[in-house]
């Protein structure tokens, strides 16, 4: 496995701890300026408005389990299960797209609750 591409998954599964841990100076370090996310309720929202949404006030979640994780080039597709605190909890797919070492954009697939 090249430098590059394990670096990069360090990196994916950081991110996914740091939102769990509720740790935003963590991600923020980790995307780009010009930083792009997409989900069914989103379309390309910038950086500013990733956190305004995507980060809950309070904590939301006791889990987040990495499933999958696959790593070509420059993608990564992640399957993960989030366990909500209220005892709920769903399965998504993530596309992330990497410009150097930071992630220049995420797309959120939702899946169904479990």
């Amino acid at each position: 496995m090249s430098d590059m591409r394990t670096s990069r998954e360090r990196t994916v599964r950081s991110l996914y701890a740091a939102y769990l841990d509720d740790r935003k100076n963590v991600v923020g370090a980790m995307l780009t300026e010009d930083f792009t996310f997409s989900s069914p309720r989103d379309d390309h929202i910038d950086r500013a408005t990733y956190f305004e949404r995507c980060w809950p006030g309070e904590p939301v979640f006791r889990g987040i389990h990495i499933e999958f994780l696959a790593m070509d080039g420059d993608e990564a597709v992640v399957r993960y299960r989030a366990e909500k605190l209220d005892g709920g909890s769903f399965r998504n797919i993530e596309n992330l797209r990497f410009r150097a070492d930071k992630i220049a954009s995420v797309e959120v697939y939702f899946g169904r609750n479990l």
